[in-house]
């Protein structure tokens, strides 16, 4: 580890008239955890600015106290690393404790310049082994499969460095028995509180320890930490007394639902995630439908385990609900009672009944906007790395704009709440090798948006067999092709002197990249491209921003309407006959760069009537459509 640092320090050392690289500028160190690291641990590093092995060779350098070591740090993220502690290092060196400054550094393969990071005080223990010192929760009424909380510390995090478990042994008492029944001694896996940290867990009262059934458990419970090496270690016996209770459902969440999202049913007792463990939920009430007389209704719900706390079900068109209703057409409320019953391994047991309500709410899309790490390192080529921040925001403005009053949701988190989701990807090249801007390679045209689930994204054969690209998703190295005198690649038919009057100033091969001191005082923001292009410095970076968030933001809006059926959702082809300003499918030709970047006066890219009517049809929502002028589709 030593040898690492030394040889990307050597390396660094070496002339170069390139010009710096942007993209390790702003180079940052802002978490090195967990704080006690035993063999094989992972230690997991948190800053800015990360770079990928194509673009720089990284490591963690530790310096303070007569200590002076290195890690090989392997790319996660651009906020994320990572760094493995070989076991013989650890073995070798004994239990150290280090307490001084940690630094990323980075071999640029861009310059051959070594990028070092402002330095991180850390304390850091490394040890050969690790004693479980956590102390179980004080027993009293628990459900099957509750967390019984570990508060201490010396617990193992899982993965290769190996892992905590509690071995429980006891007897059980039913309720209405006096006759306590010893039960087989069990095994159970402790999970971390904060994957990074030792000092809080829990293992689940699992119903192979005691059952499914009311009564009492009394035993002992013994914390063993079972390092990757193959050292076992224990902790302390402890004695604890534990009553089980019947399942019971405490809330649901939310309390409207359309289809393909989670409702997710907060309780007690809840079993699942094994062979022969099933959670029920009766439903007994009615359903009053959008304009129509209430009926009765009695459905048995199978929802998806999360945890003994937790279930979830998704809305579908395939279990009791789905059948009973038409969940892409049918509104309304189910009222009621909802009643858990589990069962495990050909044993039952019914919970307590609790009132319900659940609306069912109109059809929303929901759309993840994935950016890969290679679009991050894409915008390197228009100078525009350092505002990856502010060009999303400005995407995200631009999608939305795109979809005024239709039921569809645009995110840069994948979503938790929805089983059905599409996604986008934003990435670098065309892996498809045609510079395209971007393509939908979900299979077929999706008349309705009968899936919910497209995946704008990596590679779809179906897609391939009729001689189609196989790649989907947007790629921004091809709006290299509006240039004059691109950087990749070749000019596009489009080509446009204003592409270059916007980027030229910031691109890496002529201009000055976006660095750290131009964003000392924040982006100015801009409500429009009148000012553009510019010389004014901070105005020509707000510029490219905002023309680059429109590029891109645009072909997400275009490259989602594909997916959701258009265009001409009922007649043949995927984009609007002939050419007509500000039309935002038409085909890519006839979508010139001022359009695009909304320059001049041209765009922004709309759906023409009869589509924009399309999507309200099958995106419904409550807020009234939007009145502004839009073209005709002939």
């Amino acid at each position: 580890m030593r040898a690492f640092a030394l040889s990307i320090v050597l390396a660094g050392c070496a002339v170069s008239n390139t010009p710096p690289d942007v993209g390790l500028a702003s180079l940052a160190l802002t978490r090195v955890a967990p704080d006690t690291i035993v063999p094989a641990t992972e230690i997991h590093i948190e800053g800015a600015s990360f770079v990928d092995e194509t673009w720089g060779q990284s490591a963690i350098h530790f310096t303070g106290g007569g200590q002076d070591f290195a890690l090989a740090a392997r790319f996660v993220d651009d906020g994320h690393l990572v760094a493995s502690v070989d076991p013989s290092w650890i073995h070798q060196h004994g239990d150290l404790d280090f307490d001084g400054d940690a630094t990323v550094e980075v071999l640029s393969a861009v310059d051959q310049q070594l990028y070092t990071s402002a330095p991180l005080h850390v304390t850091l223990h490394f040890r050969e082994s690790l004693l479980p010192t956590a102390t179980v929760a004080p027993g009293g009424v628990v459900f099957v499969n509750d967390a019984i909380a570990l508060t201490g510390g010396g617990l193992l995090l899982g993965g290769p460095e190996g892992q905590t478990v509690a071995k429980v042994s006891g007897c059980f008492t039913p309720d209405g028995d006096s006759v306590c029944t010893a039960v087989a001694s069990q095994t159970i896996t402790v999970t971390p509180d904060d994957p990074l940290a030792r000092d809080k867990g829990s293992f689940p009262f699992a119903p192979e320890i005691a059952g499914i059934h009311p009564g009492t458990f009394t035993g002992t419970i013994q914390l063993e930490n079972r390092l990757a090496t193959g050292e076992r270690t224990h902790g302390a016996t402890q004695d604890r007394a534990f009553t089980l209770t019947l399942p019971a459902v405490f809330h649901i969440s939310p309390t409207a639902a359309s289809l393909g999202q989670y409702v997710f049913v907060d309780g007690g007792g809840f079993v699942g995630g094994e062979a022969g463990a099933v959670t029920e939920l009766h439903l007994v009430g009615q359903f009053q439908k959008t304009g129509a007389s209430a009926v009765p209704v009695d459905l048995i719900l199978i929802p998806q385990f999360v945890s003994g706390r937790v279930a979830r079900y998704v809305m579908s068109t395939d279990d009791a609900i789905g059948q009973a209703l038409d969940l892409r057409k049918d509104t309304g409320t189910f009222s009621g009672t909802v009643t858990p019953i589990i069962d495990w391994k050909n044993d039952s047991e019914t919970g307590t009944s609790a009132p319900f309500s659940l609306a069912i709410a109109p059809v929303k899309q929901v759309v993840w906007l994935e950016f890969t790490p290679s679009y991050v390192e894409s915008l390197r080529l228009y100078g525009l790395r350092a505002v990856d921040r502010e060009i999303r925001a400005r995407i995200l403005e631009v999608v939305r704009a795109a979809y005024p009053a239709v039921n569809i949701d645009f995110r840069t988190e994948a979503p938790t709440d929805f089983a059905l989701f599409s996604t986008v990807e934003i990435t670098g090249p065309d892996p498809n090798g045609q510079g395209l801007f971007g393509y939908d390679n979900s299979p077929g045209k999706d008349v309705g948006n009968v899936r919910l689930y497209d995946q704008l994204g990596g590679v779809n054969a179906q897609t391939q067999e009729d001689g189609s690209p196989g790649y989907g998703g947007v790629f921004v190295e091809s709006l290299m092709g509006f240039s004059l005198h691109p950087a990749i690649g070749d000019s596009v038919g489009g080509a446009d002197p204003e592409f270059d009057a916007i980027f030229d100033p910031l691109r890496p091969d002529g201009g000055t990249p976006v660095r750290a001191d131009d964003l000392s005082d924040g982006v100015i923001t801009i409500s429009g491209t009148s000012e553009c292009p510019s010389q004014d410095r901070a105005i020509q970076i707000a510029c490219a921003v905002r023309v680059m968030g429109n590029l891109l933001g645009g072909t997400i809006a275009h490259e989602t309407g594909h997916s959701l059926g258009l265009a001409n959702p009922y007649g043949d082809g995927y984009h609007d006959a002939g050419d007509a300003p500000d039309r935002l499918m038409d085909a890519g030709g006839d979508r010139p760069f001022s359009e695009r970047a909304e320059l001049d006066g041209a765009g922004p890219g709309v759906f023409c009537t009869d589509e924009y009517s399309y999507l309200r049809e099958i995106l419904p929502t409550s807020a009234p459509a939007d009145t502004s002028a839009r073209p005709s589709c002939n």
